[in-house]
């Protein structure tokens, strides 16, 4: 008989999942690369922070409307299935499936792996660290599907542990940046490309800048914002999903952005902008050792590995659910398969194992395209963990033209305006994000374009077998 995915989650560990996804290697990975993108112009470097996190609350918000009505296994593929229609909710579970839980997935392993090479003084491009991003795949792998709620207990605690370096630098750093007036120099102090590109060469490094740093830094926060949607695919297993998941997914991008934000500004008060931007990988580091000795850096280099793999697990979550949300529409390769739910561990295995499979190819591409001297992919290269903003917003767009003719009953904020505004920031993140990669973001597309065409061969519905 056909087992059922069980409602074992509440509101906290929902709220828990989308701090906790969306904080994690981001805030960290990025923060040096925005100061780098605007030319160390910290004022440009907080508005991106601003644009994006906007963007992404508001694109929540008109998701958390429809969480009200829509409730079946996976939230976005739900919502695209009643307002678009069954094709294009299997449209986007396949690009879900196949491109965007796996691509960020693998890149979240290399992350938590990159990390804790830094840690450890490995090279973070060396054999150690593409050993430990598989170490760390499969270890996320085993957890959500052996312990479905024990990877639920494990991103509350990794969410509180994560949130601890990110307030204290907020507080202390900004303190120690007003005291000894380095806060004041970097938002005051103005740096030319001349004496930035100087720098960048006496540490052997080159300085490229941008042709449009705002589009750039917004494009970089996205990689740091991304995930919120992914806690949509637990709908069928929160309690009392309608009521929880809105209330979920309002105040955990709430939280996200403010910390994001205080954050930005205390690593800015804790050295001087010039150095963080040379620093590389290490520069979140330097900063807390200089507010808080080496111990606090040797700590906060614990914390940032604790996070990224919090974030890991939450990513893994979602793959783990990517085939089984097509199955039980009856749709996709081999539905009879890949809908069955283990009836000790309430987990889609056979769901999981391909999840992880696909996270495998694409750290593999990820690694051989971005990370070695020489791509093993030829020009065909591109940065997995930005590009598929470009399709996962476009392909929300559509959802709210829909959501607004279906709609009649709802106020004209929760209707109109909200959806509106969702579809403005929405191109806005698509127009940034082909600007800022150029030709990368059209390897890209052919990439998705190919993929999504092997989608179309399965999209046909099944009849379910008995």
């Amino acid at each position: 008989m056909e087992q059922q995915l069980h409602k074992k989650y509440g509101l906290l560990t929902a709220i828990a999942m989308i701090v906790g996804t969306v904080i994690g290697s981001g805030v960290f990975f990025k923060a040096e690369a925005i100061l780098t993108k605007t030319g160390g112009d910290m004022a440009t470097g907080i508005l991106a922070w601003g644009i994006g996190g906007l963007i992404m609350v508001i694109c929540a918000y008109t998701f958390s409307v429809m969480a009200t009505k829509y409730s079946f296994v996976n939230g976005l593929v739900d919502y695209a299935e009643v307002t678009v229609g069954k094709r294009y909710g299997y449209l986007v579970g396949w690009f879900m499936t196949m491109i965007y839980y796996p691509a960020m997935t693998s890149v979240l392993a290399w992350v938590s792996a990159r990390y804790l090479c830094v840690l450890l003084g490995f090279s973070i491009v060396g054999p150690e660290c593409l050993c430990l991003s598989c170490l760390f795949l499969v270890g996320s792998y085993t957890v959500n599907a052996l312990s479905p709620k024990l990877a639920g207990k494990i991103q509350v605690s990794t969410t509180v542990i994560k949130l601890i370096p990110l307030l204290l630098m907020a507080v202390v750093g900004t303190a120690s940046g007003l005291a000894n007036g380095v806060l004041v120099e970097n938002f005051t102090k103005t740096l030319s490309t001349q004496e930035i590109a100087a720098a960048f060469e006496t540490m052997g490094k080159t300085y490229t800048p941008s042709s449009s740093m705002l589009l750039a830094s917004v494009v970089a926060t996205a990689f740091a914002y991304e995930g919120w949607i992914i806690t949509t695919c637990i709908n069928a297993e929160l309690r009392d999903a309608k009521k929880n998941l809105p209330r979920a997914l309002v105040i955990g991008t709430l939280i996200v952005v403010a910390v994001y934000i205080l954050y930005y500004i205390g690593l800015n008060g804790g050295i001087d902008k010039l150095h963080l931007m040379l620093s590389g990988e290490a520069g979140a580091r330097e900063a807390f050792v200089r507010v808080f000795s080496n111990v606090g850096g040797t700590l906060l280099g614990v914390f940032i590995v604790i996070s990224c793999l919090g974030t890991l697990n939450g990513l893994m979550l979602g793959i783990t659910r990517g085939m089984y949300a097509l199955a039980v529409r009856n749709r996709g390769p081999r539905p009879d398969v890949f809908r069955q739910v283990d009836p000790t561990t309430n987990m889609p295995t056979n769901s999981a194992v391909v999840g992880l499979m696909l996270c495998a190819l694409w750290l593999a591409y990820f690694f051989g395209a971005n990370l070695v001297e020489t791509s093993w992919f030829g020009p065909v290269t591109f940065d997995s963990s930005e590009l598929p903003i470009i399709t996962i917003y476009a392909m929300y767009m559509p959802v709210f033209v829909m959501f607004m003719k279906r709609e009649r009953e709802m106020s004209v904020f929760k209707r109109f305006v909200m959806p509106i505004a969702s579809m403005i920031g929405s191109a806005f993140m698509v127009f940034a994000a082909a600007v800022a990669h150029g030709v990368g973001a059209a390897w890209y597309l052919l990439i998705f374009v190919v993929i999504m065409a092997i989608g179309l061969l399965f999209m046909r519905e099944k009849k379910p077998t008995e």
